[in-house]
């Protein structure tokens, strides 16, 4: 007897880059069938800064979803899947679903002298021999610490656990699930410079030593998971998300 999951035969993929996003419906043979994309505006606010407003990826993302789904009823898509760039840093109102600031880019230099800090106080080797990275601006911890030390009131709220933290593919899950669920993968959690590959958990001296809340942290899952449902009003009908995977 056929069930209802026999006959779901596409896959769609979101691509959540730096300076594009494209959505991109497959088959069950991993061809093509629909795509779309639309460019996502830089922002230079001063010379070596990099930053993304970061509901505008989430509403590109929303409509180009639709488009690209648009050729198939929704209950013929088998899953959605996240591919995204790394390490830019968002940190949002869990109430409201509205970011705190821009979305500080991989890119983005501002955090260098917060990375002279850290290699003076001594944590560059726990920083190595926890997360296997050298400490550099490129990697979401410092990005964290400058909005906590930069945004008034901020550090405060993170400790009473209202504001959520993540990279863009957390960013997305977070919305997609209409706020249900908070959480990454092992491909983005090891690019914040918080996370212990060793334990497969996020180290509680370094999130001391650079003061940031465990409380913003999303959980961290395998790769390919189930990651929850995008909510209904999306693509007509709930689908569920099963992977997240940070780009390159």
């Amino acid at each position: 007897m056929m069930t209802s999951r026999d006959t779901r035969k596409y896959v769609l993929a979101i691509d959540a880059g730096t300076t594009c996003v494209t959505v991109i419906l497959f088959d069950l043979h991993a061809r093509k069938v629909a795509s779309a994309s639309a460019e996502i505006e830089q922002h230079y606010p001063q010379p070596g800064w990099v930053e993304h407003d970061a509901e505008e990826i989430r509403d590109a993302v929303l409509s180009l979803m639709q488009r690209a789904a648009g050729a198939v009823a929704p209950s013929e898509i088998a899953a959605i899947g996240i591919t995204n760039q790394r390490e830019t840093a968002i940190l949002w109102d869990r109430a409201t679903g509205r970011p705190v600031c821009n979305a500080i880019v991989w890119q983005c230099r501002r955090t260098q002298d917060i990375c002279e800090r850290l290699e003076r106080n001594g944590l560059a080797p726990k920083i190595q021999s926890a997360t296997g990275l050298r400490i550099d601006s490129y990697f979401s911890a410092t990005k964290v610490m400058w909005m906590l030390e930069n945004v008034p009131g901020l550090r405060e709220r993170c400790r009473n656990g209202e504001i959520a933290f993540g990279t863009v593919d957390s960013w997305l899950l977070w919305n997609l699930t209409g706020g249900a669920v908070h959480a990454t993968d092992f491909t983005n959690a090891s690019r914040t410079m918080l996370y212990n590959i060793d334990s497969r958990q996020w180290d509680d001296e370094l999130l001391s030593a650079m003061d940031i809340p465990r409380a913003i942290l999303p959980e961290v899952r395998e790769t390919s998971s189930h990651f929850g449902n995008c909510v209904a009003s999306v693509l007509g009908e709930e689908v569920e998300i099963h992977s997240l995977v940070g780009d390159q």
